[in-house]
């Protein structure tokens, strides 16, 4: 089909949402191929330096704005940030990527605190979602992620997905980190404290001996003028 990366712009741009490929293809009667060679074609025109790219994750197409100009299109727009997600909501994301479908229970058993509130950020941002029950008593909630996850993470597959224990590893890495900071924060704020008490001390030491040598000096003056009274 000619001019087939064309009409491809114009049907991801028209659409404003992810399109799948598998339905292009069913519609426009052309092969996956040529749907992928125009896509690669579309990739470079809206390269790195566009202020648009083209997504391709999961079987599909999307259009997105360019992450580098994230800042001033949210300091417009105020759309959804990365950085609203906390390192717990980001912990709880990851978990949920690697061991998909996973329970509120599970999640928690790997983190060892509750992920109420991370879990419902991540499904307010439609992050994860709700993908089937398990068969245990209950019924319990399985979560999975989602094509926002993909696109938010600059993925298009879940295998791209690092080794697991590596990322376990550098989660420890960072919890720990924030530790030994807390620590030395703390043992600065402390070490502060000492140098504040310290200096306290001296001052009262120093009015104390002030004090003193200005009752020393009234004594003796006192005395002085009775013996001058006594003389006269």
């Amino acid at each position: 089909m000619e001019k087939l990366d064309a009409i491809l712009e114009s049907l991801l741009f028209v659409a404003g949402e992810p399109v799948a490929i598998a339905d292009i293809t069913a519609k426009l009667d052309v092969t996956k191929a040529q749907i992928e060679k125009a896509a690669k074609k579309l990739q470079e025109k809206y390269n790195e330096e566009c202020g648009i790219n083209l997504l391709m994750f999961n079987g599909k197409l999307q259009f997105s704005s360019n992450p580098k100009f994230a800042e001033p299109v949210s300091t417009v727009l105020n759309p959804i940030r990365q950085r609203n997600l906390t390192k717990a909501t980001m912990e709880t994301a990851a978990i949920i990527a690697y061991k998909q479908p996973i329970t509120r229970m599970e999640i928690e058993d790997i983190r060892g605190v509750g992920c109420d509130y991370a879990i419902n950020i991540l499904l307010e941002h439609k992050l994860i979602e709700i993908v089937g029950r398990k068969d245990t008593v209950g019924h319990p909630a399985l979560f999975g992620t989602t094509d926002e996850f993909l696109k938010r993470f600059d993925i298009s597959d879940i295998n791209e997905l690092p080794d697991y224990d590596e990322m376990l590893e550098n989660i420890k890495k960072i919890n720990t980190k924030q530790q030994d900071d807390s620590l030395y924060n703390n043992y600065q704020s402390t070490e502060q404290t000492e140098e504040q008490i310290d200096e306290k001390l001296e001052e009262i030491k120093k009015e104390e001996t002030e004090v003193s040598e200005e009752s020393d000096n009234e004594f003796v003056d006192s005395n002085l003028e009775e013996f001058d009274d006594d003389l006269v």
